[in-house]
């Protein structure tokens, strides 16, 4: 037999080329376990605790991505993540949809979540389908839904319903009954419903009048606010100026140089400012106005049924809390006089800014 040279193997009379020893050594070696072949380390953990996980996820979201990424992770994720359950834990952040992003399958989403028993879901949706596609009966039990769970926002938007008459004629208006939900939702510490009740008891709107008790609860509903500012972490340098209040009765925190930062909008109004604002800006059409507050959105059912306001005859609200909103945070600076004839609004319902009392307070009643 020749000796091996060179790399060169002779075998039958033919001389043929070695192979790589890297080659003959693995292919005695027995070859790696498959990944697959047995459990993942996800399939391991039980469901009830995959769920406990996902419903933390979902009541700590804080956009819809959030929580959609987790539904494109697995089969299984998906499966465990729309279970009624974890639905109706979701965050108000996790259902804030977008208006440019409004489609079919968002619908159907929040509709699901609704279903489950979120009540942020049912007030989102209560509130697209009144105001934005016109589905007045549907939307209101959507949002009386979510109020008999004592939800303050949806307890509060139908006292604004209520006030307004919204989805009837002017005779539908339930002055009592707007009260009623307003200090339900008071109750349960809203403060647009604890400022709006001030108004009415001080005006004597749907309630027996009671001036000091009306202030007493404006008080209350500035204090409310200041400490949801101040909880929040904002530095009182950049709102903070102390100054004498010019009015009397009872002002707003504004006008003592507390220049408190805007509330954080709920997901729902914004979307009603947003629809709006891609249909057709100020106006949703047919001569119908929206609320000049920024963060509310909500439009007019039928026309002249916001109040206007008796002083320059530009602006219109929906409540006296929003009134008050838009006055310290934008309307104090730009109000000025107009002709009298332009506060009208075809139904009695002129004047918004003035003091039951006859001070100079442009925050108070609307009759």
């Amino acid at each position: 037999m020749l000796p091996v040279t060179n790399r060169v193997f002779y075998s039958a009379g033919v001389f043929t080329p070695a192979r790589k020893r890297r080659r003959c050594v693995s292919s005695s070696v027995s070859p790696a376990p498959e990944t697959n072949t047995g459990p993942g380390l996800l399939d391991s953990i039980p469901d009830d605790l995959v769920v406990s996980i996902l419903c933390k996820l979902a009541s700590t979201s804080r956009c819809p991505a959030d929580f959609i990424s987790v539904l494109m992770t697995c089969k299984r994720l998906k499966s465990l993540a729309t279970c009624p359950y974890v639905l109706s834990r979701l965050s108000r952040k996790a259902i804030a949809i977008k208006a440019l992003n409004w489609s079919e399958s968002a619908h159907r989403f929040l509709k699901r979540c609704a279903d489950a028993g979120s009540l942020d879901a049912c007030y989102t949706l209560g509130m697209i389908r009144f105001y934005c596609l016109q589905n007045r009966g549907n939307g209101a039990s959507l949002m009386a839904k979510a109020a008999i769970n004592s939800h303050a926002p949806a307890l509060y938007s139908l006292a604004v319903i209520q006030f307004n008459g919204s989805g009837g004629s002017k005779n539908d208006k339930d002055l009592r009954a707007g009260v009623a939900l307003c200090a339900r939702a008071a109750f349960l510490g809203h403060v647009d419903a604890l400022r709006e009740l001030g108004h009415c008891l001080q005006d004597g709107y749907g309630v027996p009048r009671n001036i000091s008790e009306g202030r007493r609860f404006l008080v209350q509903a500035n204090a409310r606010e200041l400490a949801a500012v101040l909880s929040s972490g904002i530095e009182a340098r950049s709102w903070l100026t102390l100054s004498q209040p010019q009015t009397h009765g009872c002002p707003l925190l504004s006008d003592f140089g507390c220049n408190v930062p805007a509330p954080e909008t709920h997901p729902a109004n914004r979307f009603l400012a947003d629809w709006f604002a891609l249909r057709g800006g100020d106006s949703p059409g047919d001569g119908l106005r929206l609320c000049s507050h920024g963060g509310c959105g909500r439009p007019e059912i039928r026309k002249n049924e916001f109040r206007r306001g008796s002083v320059c005859g530009v602006v219109n609200y929906c409540s006296r809390a929003c009134q008050a909103l838009d006055w310290k945070l934008r309307h104090k600076m730009a109000c000025a006089p107009a002709d009298q004839g332009a506060a009208g609004d075809g139904e009695g319902n002129v004047q918004i800014e003035g003091n039951v009392n006859g001070d100079n307070v442009p925050v108070v009643p609307m009759s």
